[in-house]
């Protein structure tokens, strides 16, 4: 593993999917600009809009997104995550689905989300993912690169589940992505926070591209991609507008952290 430069992207997608890829790639195109190797795009990149919408328009978005990862991986000749889109099912729902591509344009690693946002939140919203989405049944797996470090997928709610990212420490990541549209109104009180606690717990860096904004109806995210070290020490963080949040991914800094607080060795329940 070598040292480089990781890039969260953050977008405040639409429910139009053409518009999506053109800022998309607008996006890729300054953090590899800026130096960036490993490139993350947040949850529901390519399209973010009613549900009914998404479920009607879902074999065209799934099939153009990953179509788009890989011919921007290949373009830019870096690696890419495309943090979210639907994939149809046999059952009319999709699976919400998490791509990691190389910059040959080959799939890496996919990870299907399994812990979907059915919430009533205080600011009166009602979320109910599972009403077109369905679970992925699977743990998120780790891609183990030589030049990136062990990579573990993971998306958006995921993040208040502790479990799947000591899966992930346990299998080798150095680095856990956390893909999102966190609401605005959670966001506030947890996003940081959480991202903390999950690299501080496993000892390492957390890479979070994330959606701001309004996107439609009453649909606001609260934006804030971050980049956080296994110190739990904020690297980047691309605020409320759309843009990059861009840091070193530094592997003597993750010996040192391990070496300094080795809880992963210490561990008693796995």
């Amino acid at each position: 593993m070598k040292s480089y430069l990781a890039a969260a992207i953050q977008m405040t997608s639409l429910p139009d999917l053409q518009k999506n890829l053109v800022q998309a790639e607008e996006l890729i195109d300054l953090a590899v600009r800026r130096g960036a190797e490993l490139v993350s795009l947040p949850e529901n990149f390519s399209f973010m809009g009613e549900e009914e919408e998404k479920i009607a328009q879902a074999e065209t978005i799934g099939l153009q997104s990953e179509k788009f990862l890989k011919t921007m991986a290949l373009r830019f000749q870096v690696t890419i995550l495309g943090g979210g889109f639907p994939v149809p099912t046999e059952n009319g729902k999709v699976y919400n689905t998490c791509l990691l591509v190389d910059p040959n344009g080959s799939e890496l690693a996919r990870y299907k989300k399994v812990h979907l946002f059915d919430v009533n939140v205080p600011d009166g919203i009602t979320y109910r993912e599972s009403s077109t989405v369905k679970a992925g049944e699977d743990l998120p797996q780790v891609y183990v690169s030589p030049e990136l470090g062990t990579l573990g997928l993971s998306v958006c709610y995921d993040v208040r589940f502790p479990e799947v990212y000591r899966h992930l420490s346990h299998k080798g990541a150095d680095v856990l992505f956390v893909p999102a549209a966190f609401t605005a109104y959670t966001g506030k009180d947890h996003w940081k926070v959480l991202l903390q606690a999950r690299a501080i717990e496993n000892t390492c860096y957390a890479i979070a591209p994330a959606q701001t904004g309004h996107h439609y109806g009453r649909r606001q995210t609260h934006g804030h991609a971050m980049i956080v070290d296994p110190w739990g020490a904020v690297l980047a963080d691309a605020g409320e507008e759309p843009g990059v949040a861009i840091a070193e991914i530094n592997p003597d800094r993750l010996e040192q952290v391990r070496r300094q607080m080795p809880s992963l060795q210490h561990r008693v329940f796995i």
